[in-house]
């Protein structure tokens, strides 16, 4: 990628309203030689996806015919990302690390996308994709190029209403154990990794991470802590899985633009854990 990753983490945006130009070629092409690269479609604890790339014109897809449903919340789409996974313990986790991954590559493109988990028809996506027992589709992304309108109105405000809009530093982020808060100066190299975490995409903005830095600083744990009543329940799995996939995938590629290099595991540390709701998922162990 030419542009620097973290750069590409604090430009992304979710673009609902898309231009009506047809996607570039090249940036096509550049997707797809993504896509094809094995690498690129396994998540942290080595769990695979597939992800597959759909032309559309008017809400119908191109090659089949088939009418997809963003409920009207997406204009002018010109492809969707559609992103498959089998149905398992860790599954959801590893989607998130994965689609977020593909996303930041097409942001990096020039290209406009969203997250969606919720408000598709699921249905007309299947039958478009023609799932195996046993899979699902987690989330999509829309395609295209942001409108001009909203190009406008995504200035320098947006970084700052982004910052906002999320959690401070002092309820997601502990230090050696939960109950001691992690400041920014005790975080030192990985101060810069932890704010592209805070920063990230969630759904309903929600950030139901929670990340504990080990006293030795060679260890980052990461936990899910779901938000009750979630209305993304209703799908028949947590949504809110994915956004700690989301959340690794963050870290890990600003630690590797800083050249902090490390391993991710699942090992519980068995820290006292304050909130019976509150899970461990996994760790990344700093080399």
């Amino acid at each position: 990628m030419g542009t620097a990753i973290m750069e590409i983490m604090e430009k992304r945006k979710s673009v609902r309203t898309y231009e009506q130009t047809p996607i570039r070629e090249e940036a096509r092409a550049a997707v797809m030689e993504y896509l094809a690269q094995e690498e690129n479609l396994r998540g942290p604890l080595g769990g695979k996806a597939s992800v597959e790339w759909i032309t559309v014109k008017g809400g119908v897809a191109e090659a089949t015919g088939v009418k997809l449903g963003a409920y009207g919340v997406i204009k002018n789409p010109q492809a969707y990302l559609v992103g498959v996974v089998q149905n398992g313990e860790t599954a959801l986790l590893e989607f998130g690390y994965i689609f977020h991954k593909l996303i930041l590559h097409a942001t990096g493109l020039g290209l406009g996308t969203c997250w969606m988990g919720g408000t598709f028809n699921r249905k007309s996506f299947s039958r478009e994709i023609e799932l195996a027992p046993g899979e699902l589709i987690p989330c999509i992304s829309p395609v295209g190029y942001a409108s001009e309108k909203q190009r406008l109105l995504d200035s320098t405000m947006r970084y700052i209403a982004k910052s906002n809009q999320r959690k401070p530093w002092n309820e997601l982020f502990q230090d050696g154990g939960f109950g001691h808060v992690l400041t920014r100066e005790a975080a030192g190299s990985l101060a810069a990794p932890l704010e592209m975490v805070r920063l990230g995409p969630s759904a309903s903005n929600k950030q139901p991470w929670r990340v504990v830095l080990s006293e030795d600083r060679k260890q980052v744990h990461f936990y899910y802590l779901p938000t009750p009543n979630y209305s993304g329940n209703k799908l028949g799995f947590e949504m809110q899985r994915i956004d700690i996939g989301i959340a690794a995938c963050s870290f890990e590629l600003a630690c590797r633009e800083l050249g902090i290099s490390g391993v991710w595991t699942r090992q519980d540390p068995l820290l006292h854990n304050p909130d019976p709701h509150m899970e461990y998922m996994l760790s990344y162990i700093l080399r």
